[in-house]
């Protein structure tokens, strides 16, 4: 529980409760503050113990921890049976990008990915990188320009 408070700000919060309390009250104030800890934790487990008996038998391993979404959205994403990790394995994203930025400019991604793989992975511009400059094609007196989904 304080797992983050170090020696010098154990001793800072201990003379600032004996600057406090004072001397003579601080031993019964520490045995009140334990005595209300304890309560509180026997009060949370009598619930616990209740909501499990009224939940049934089918949730006898029920964990409160679990209504944690950080919690239980890890123990999904751990559980074998959805074949995750399978599919986690499986996806390439440097593959993926290439074929993506083959579709943009147009080239057959089978022959990009044979030229790519027999490059290495060394840095080029056969697939790796994409040009985000604008450049104006000059157009034929009677070709159309291309049709931009994007900007209609």
């Amino acid at each position: 529980m304080f797992n983050d408070i170090g020696p010098l700000e154990l001793v800072t919060l201990v003379v600032l409760a004996v600057l406090v309390f004072g001397p003579d009250k601080l031993p019964k104030m520490i045995q009140d503050v334990s005595r209300t800890i304890r309560k509180i934790r026997e009060f949370s487990e009598s619930a616990k113990q209740d909501i499990r008996q009224e939940l049934g038998p089918e949730f006898k391993d029920f964990e409160f921890e679990d209504l944690n979404p950080r919690t239980f959205i890890r123990k999904q994403l751990d559980n074998d049976d959805l074949g995750l990790k399978e599919i986690r394995n499986g996806f390439d994203l440097k593959k993926e990008m290439a074929e993506v930025t083959d579709a943009v400019h147009g080239r057959d991604s089978d022959s990009a990915a044979a030229s790519s793989g027999s490059s290495g992975s060394s840095s080029g511009t056969s697939g790796g990188s994409v040009d985000m400059t604008k450049k104006r094609q000059s157009l034929e007196p009677d070709e159309r320009p291309p049709f931009d989904a994007d900007a209609t």
